[in-house]
């Protein structure tokens, strides 16, 4: 095999100058490639395939519309208020988390070398150079900084639900816009919800990426161990059966 088809073949990323940046191994490079394929294919078929109508996420859908036409017909809605301000505190907190967790892995990448070494006391652990051990760190805080605009997009939302609760007439029956004004705090609430539900997925898979500080072939197995716990939790649940009931 010549050098320019081994390059093909396990491409490194290289610096301006021509110096190898990250020296992933062939397997580094496969486990990169599945953990992509699960999440970004998982989210799809999730969110748009043809069984998402199944999910949680959709049943939780219906629940909303069905809150937001009862929220029409009560003359007192602070239980309303109370709900909406509940699932923002909700995405606040991991919002907050998010940032907690990302200055962490700041501190982590200016110790890398304490890390390393710490880490590679186990018998089971891959050593890897410092360039690979900053590229998982880096991945690391990109996952946790896609979660924290999730769950910080998912607080605006519902800011925007809240002030739509507001502006739900009290007379809904003599209101002619009352139901479309239902309709749509649902949909914002929804939306809300699914990106709550997006950095809640991308929390799921920074654990999955602790498996390639491992070793690859652990990553791997966190990735598709992943995908198969939020499909059963999403798909499969008794609590979906029990939702399910009454949608």
């Amino acid at each position: 095999m010549s050098p320019g088809t081994g390059a093909l073949l396990c491409p490194q990323w290289h610096s301006p100058g021509g110096t190898a940046l990250f020296d992933l191994t062939p397997l580094d490079h496969i486990a990169l490639a599945i953990f992509a394929v699960c999440w970004v294919g998982y989210t799809l078929a999730a969110d748009h395939g043809p069984g998402h109508e199944r999910s949680v996420s959709a049943v939780m859908s219906r629940y909303r519309t069905r809150w937001m036409r009862q929220m029409l017909v009560r003359e007192n809605r602070m239980i309303d208020a109370s709900i909406n301000s509940s699932l923002q505190n909700g995405a606040a907190f991991f919002a907050s988390t998010s940032i907690f967790a990302l200055g962490g892995l700041i501190a982590i990448l200016g110790a890398s070398e304490q890390a390393m070494a710490f880490l590679e006391k186990l018998p089971v652990v891959q050593q890897a150079s410092p360039s690979v051990w900053q590229l998982k760190v880096l991945i690391m805080i990109a996952i946790l900084a896609y979660a924290f605009f999730k769950f910080a997009w998912s607080f605006r939302l519902y800011n925007y639900s809240a002030v739509l609760l507001g502006a739900a007439p009290v007379e809904a029956h003599d209101d002619p816009e009352a139901d479309a004004i239902a309709r749509r705090t649902a949909r914002i609430s929804t939306l809300a919800g699914r990106h709550f539900n997006r950095g809640l997925r991308g929390y799921f898979f920074a654990l999955a990426a602790l498996g390639w500080f491992i070793h690859p072939g652990l990553f791997v197995a966190t990735s598709i161990l992943v995908v198969l716990v939020i499909y059963r939790r999403e798909f499969r649940s008794k609590s979906l059966r029990l939702l399910s009931e009454g949608s």
